[in-house]
């Protein structure tokens, strides 16, 4: 059996681990973990390729305890039984590693629950999507959150590096990297991504000379030769929906329910599909069309009650919906511009008279003093100060040039006359 260069190169301690040194990193807080042996239960949330499986079973080593895998793909209730009992026949909390836990259902995950709250096992799950999500509360509480990044170029030329050595060493040709742009940009900070790319080139290659000279151009003419060799993943998960995303930023209702066939065919999750189609509605549609966020939300209960295959056709209405509307980002915009503010100038006192005054002595030293209520005043509106002094006049929020937000600009202007310039 041919074992794939990714597995071959497969780091077994800290010191060959490459990424990551936000979590991994000398004086990093898993770092530290690790180093105390006092490591919690986990999550590791990341994209593929990062090294979420590859961290778990370093930690493993460097504890020096048992290593249970179960794939949430194939396991069950059963099998995580199985490894309890092993577990507890051990006696020594061993690693209890289930890789893709978002595909396990409510009553799997809840199998965990006692042996991780006892310490019968130390839990770590590898997921690529939010937990907060797919992960069941009482066992979200029971963990700590680990975030891994993608790959950096720094991080994936020392692997391609790495790569290019072993792949000389076993097959005695010679390997010239002239370029790697496309490498890179194929790979999308995925390093098995990268190791099966150069791979398939030098094997591809190998077959013509015995010296093998890499370029953006012929990584490209071979890789589009190959792709369903290359991408081993199947159906690009990430590519297709990033794909499907900017079809219906784009206004293109063709192309989006394209992708989303793409998915639908190749059994994507129909929840990750509808989750998203939420957040699009919300970042590049908002109030130019409220209606959107409505019938995004709609999408994803419908389709967690009905499943697949009926759902197929409610997703397909709400993306050619959503690619139809009409679009705004302004309030995206705004709220990454509060966040900015908040940053940047820290915790500004909150204006006297829009405080809180529960208590005689809040009332005595001034909060709530002149505050006015807005309903007793005609149009319903007063002009007060709601922003910190800092921040007067400062304005978030910037209609963009649409019917419904060409309606709100109007109200604002009319309501706060030149105060922010609407």
């Amino acid at each position: 059996m041919v074992i794939p260069l990714a597995e071959q190169l497969r780091p077994s301690s800290l010191d060959e681990y490459i990424g990551q040194e936000h979590l991994v990193g000398k004086d990093a807080i898993l770092y530290k973990a690790i180093e105390s042996a006092n490591v919690p239960s986990m999550i590791l949330w990341g994209p593929p390729g990062v090294g979420k499986t590859t961290l778990a079973y370093i930690i493993s080593q460097q504890l020096k305890r048992s290593f249970f895998t179960l794939s949430a793909v194939s396991s069950g209730v059963k099998e995580v039984r199985e490894v309890i009992a092993k577990a507890k026949e051990s006696g020594e909390s061993p690693f209890l590693f289930i890789d893709e836990i978002h595909r396990f259902s409510k009553s799997q995950q809840d199998a965990l629950l006692g042996a991780v709250e006892k310490g019968i096992v130390t839990f770590i799950g590898a997921t690529t999507e939010n937990p907060s999500f797919e992960v069941i509360s009482p066992l979200l509480s029971r963990c700590q959150i680990y975030i891994l990044k993608s790959l950096e170029e720094e991080h994936l030329l020392k692997l391609l590096d790495l790569g290019k050595k072993s792949l000389e060493k076993n097959s005695g040709i010679k390997i010239r990297i002239e370029e790697t742009e496309a490498l890179m940009r194929l790979s999308g900070g995925d390093a098995r991504k990268l190791f099966n790319a150069l791979e398939l080139i030098v094997n591809t290659e190998s077959k013509k000379t015995k010296e093998i000279i890499i370029t953006n151009e012929s990584t490209v003419k071979i890789i589009q030769q190959n792709l369903a060799m290359y991408d081993k993943g199947g159906e690009m998960h990430y590519d297709v929906i990033s794909a499907f995303i900017k079809s219906m930023r784009g206004s293109d209702p063709n192309a989006a329910v394209y992708w989303l066939a793409r998915m639908v065919e190749s059994g994507e999750d129909p929840l990750f599909i509808a989750r998203r189609m939420v957040i699009l509605a919300s970042e590049d549609i908002g109030n130019a069309n409220p209606n959107a966020l409505l019938l995004a939300n709609a999408c994803l209960q419908a389709v967690n009650v009905i499943g697949y295959p009926e759902c197929d056709l409610i997703l397909s209405q709400t993306a050619i919906y959503l690619a139809c509307s009409v679009k705004s980002n302004a309030s995206y915009k705004a709220i990454r511009s509060a966040q900015k503010a908040f940053r940047e100038m820290g915790d500004q006192p909150v204006p006297l008279p829009i405080r809180n005054a529960p208590t005689k002595l809040m009332k005595n030293i001034g909060y709530g003093k002149d505050y006015k209520y807005a309903h007793d005043y005609e149009n319903n509106f007063v002009d007060l100060e709601f922003l910190p002094e800092k921040l007067s006049g400062k304005k978030f929020y910037d209609p963009q040039d649409n019917a419904r937000e060409n309606e709100l600009r109007a109200r604002l202007k009319a309501l706060w006359k030149k105060k922010y310039g609407y």
